[in-house]
């Protein structure tokens, strides 16, 4: 239904490239354009940035 269309799943994989990822809903109306977030990459043991995949 419209739960798809308006906060569909994106994943957010981290740009340190350790192949770290995160899985979020997103607004497509506020966020019209890839995410990019400042989280904690486990891996890499540091806040690094995550960008939206498709």
């Amino acid at each position: 239904m419209a739960r798809n269309e308006v906060r569909p799943i994106i994943k957010l994989r981290s740009t340190a490239g350790t192949g770290y990822t995160y899985v979020t809903r997103k607004s497509r109306r506020n966020d019209p354009d890839r995410m990019v977030l400042r989280k904690y990459d486990p891996i890499a043991r540091r806040h690094v940035d995550f960008r939206e995949e498709r």
